[in-house]
């Protein structure tokens, strides 16, 4: 059985947090799934806009709070999701939002939301306030099946 690798960085301002979603977004492809966990105001959004410059993505990247998922095309397509208004997780799955990894990049916020729905490989993102200033943050990187551990290898590489 293989060891799991987690890979923790810090961010001491958003841009520097968008910057590490870059990175990551640089590396992503077709298929890849990203789960962001964190209280508000921890810099999900920030992350996912990084994201998105680093799939080449045009437009403003912004929470999809409201709508549910944001679609942005780019490299790979970025679907977008916040679960933090879902009650009923049986309406994700009738909603087959899983089947948008087949056709691109699926970054979901709240993933505990729909949690015993999510797919087994892929990666998840801890985001918590840091100590090094008010918009310092910790980001733990968690893989989740053997592309998670690549993509956090490829990361801690790069």
């Amino acid at each position: 059985m293989s060891e799991q690798h987690d890979l923790e960085l810090g961010s001491t301002s958003e841009e520097e947090t968008r910057q590490l979603g870059e990175r990551l977004g640089r590396l992503l492809q077709k298929g890849d799934i990203v789960l962001l966990n964190g209280d508000l105001g921890t810099g999900k959004t920030c992350l996912t806009q990084g994201i998105g410059r680093g799939l080449s993505c045009t437009g403003q990247v912004n929470s999809p709070s409201f709508v549910l998922m944001n679609e942005y095309e780019g490299r790979e397509t970025l679907y977008h999701v916040d679960l933090y208004r879902v009650e009923d997780v049986e309406e994700l799955d009738d909603l087959g939002l899983w089947d948008y990894a087949e056709t691109g990049v699926l970054v979901i916020e709240w993933p505990e939301r729909g949690a015993e729905l999510l797919p087994g490989d892929g990666l998840v993102i801890e985001l918590r306030a840091g100590a090094r200033g008010p918009r310092s943050r910790n980001l733990k990187f968690i893989p989740r099946g053997p592309r998670g551990e690549e993509l956090v290898a490829l990361l801690g590489a790069a």
